[in-house]
């Protein structure tokens, strides 16, 4: 008899997860139980006015590192190169980002030219914070928050404006609370190796060896910032179920599990709504939350632990305007919580990926909402409605953007929970 292993979750860690089992020399039997009856997660992709394309959640992969190349190589294999919208080096939407602050937008410095201007928000070029950041020695301690790492390195204001800005970008979460050795383990691994971050991130780790394809060596040499696929990047967990079902993988939609228990004979028993099944191993590809609840009595340590890592919800706002045009071209722009407590930032879908824009083309942008203001109404209990988001969105759209006219299409979604926030001492709880 083979090996069953059984693989909670039908998001993209999950598919992924049993993609590469089934592929392996001696593939076991592979079951995929997803609660809901989509797969695919907080991937999610939907079609609008002019067959236009929006993302209801992430909107884009970057391709840097092995586990980017490893992406691109699965994408090969699941016969997408053709479908891939890429974002190359020299695209205003790899070239500019921007931070909102003081109520105007303000690019972030590029290039060496960037670093020795005064470039406002910042009172100073730069140059100075970098040279800080050269002659500041190592830290002492096992772990720090990003806030007070980026404030001993970099100083004040990169602490306070660009940190606290990317903190909300990437996690929509506080960098006075998340960890730097968690959150960012390659600046925290490249003070702790070369004393210095620049120096370490210049010199890096050595390259590990990675994948290579036709589609790798292209994004190399076009020195993509990120890519996305022509129909979104729902593509890409539906090509997966596809190619799962072809290779025998059983997947079962619509099937919550109740619970997970260990046999006497080592095997794990898998309770779902209306039976069980029984496996070997057990992947979970589920929230720590989640999983905490399913573990059995003699897993309560492990359990606890899960539930002590808290997650964020974020309400993603998608609106496309006829006829609109943008003041600046770039990736989008980021906002500090000083500035706006609610809106974490805006990404210009339409500068990225014109192709999905639709026929006749509308400016699509996204604003993404959270941080303190949405953990606040949720502490209280307030009614999240859409019209509440959208509110807020297109507010922010008009004063960030000048986009005040009435949208021609807007969708608002609320993902509950969706980003696990790896706080302070992190690393001690794995």
């Amino acid at each position: 008899m083979g090996r069953t292993v059984v693989v909670l979750g039908g998001g993209i860690s999950g598919l992924a997860a049993s993609y590469h089992l089934s592929r392996a020399p001696c593939p076991p039997k592979v079951v995929l139980v997803e609660g809901s009856e989509r797969l695919g997660g907080w991937i999610r992709s939907v079609r609008g006015p002019g067959d236009a394309v929006f993302e209801l959640g992430p909107r884009g992969i970057r391709p840097a590192g092995a586990v980017g190349a490893r992406t691109l190589l699965l994408v090969s294999e699941l016969g997408l190169d053709s479908e891939v919208l890429p974002v190359r080096g020299d695209h205003p939407a790899a070239q500019n980002r921007f931070l909102y602050v003081g109520g105007a937008l303000h690019a972030l410095p590029s290039g060496l030219r960037g670093l020795f201007r005064p470039s406002p928000p910042f009172s100073k070029p730069l140059f100075w914070a970098g040279l800080k950041e050269l002659t500041t020695p190592r830290g002492k301690d096992p772990d720090e928050t990003v806030h007070s790492f980026a404030q001993r390195r970099l100083g004040p204001e990169v602490a306070s404006l660009a940190m606290d800005s990317l903190c909300r970008g990437v996690f929509a979460g506080n960098s006075r609370e998340l960890s730097i050795r968690s959150c960012f383990p390659s600046l925290f691994q490249a003070e702790q190796t070369h004393r210095s971050v620049l120096l370490g991130l210049l010199l890096g780790a050595g390259r590990s060896p990675q994948p290579d394809s036709a589609l790798i060596r292209q994004a190399r040499a076009e020195r993509w910032s990120q890519w996305s696929l022509r129909g979104g990047l729902e593509t890409l967990p539906q090509a997966l179920y596809t190619h799962l079902t072809s290779r025998g993988v059983t997947v079962l939609k619509g099937q919550p599990v109740c619970g997970l228990s260990l046999q006497a004979e080592g095997r794990w028993k898998v309770s779902l709504g209306d039976g069980s099944l029984e496996a070997d191993h057990v992947i979970s590809a589920v929230p720590a939350s989640v999983l905490s609840g399913l573990l059995p009595a003699q897993a309560a340590p492990l359990a606890c632990a899960l539930r002590a890592i808290t997650a964020v919800s974020v309400a993603v706002v998608n609106l496309q305007y006829r006829g609109a045009r943008l003041p600046v071209q770039g990736f989008g722009h980021l906002v500090p919580s000083s500035e706006d407590p609610g809106v974490l930032g805006i990404v210009y879908d339409s500068i990225a990926f014109p192709e999905q824009d639709g026929s006749p083309p509308g400016l699509r942008v996204t604003v993404m909402l959270g941080g303190s203001w949405l953990q606040t109404l949720e502490a209280r209990g307030s009614v999240l409605s859409q019209e509440l988001f959208q509110q807020q969105a297109q507010q922010a759209a008009a004063a960030q953007l000048g986009l005040r006219e009435p949208p021609s299409h807007c969708l608002v979604h609320l993902h509950k929970n969706c980003i696990p926030q790896y706080t302070l001492g992190h690393w001690q709880k794995l």
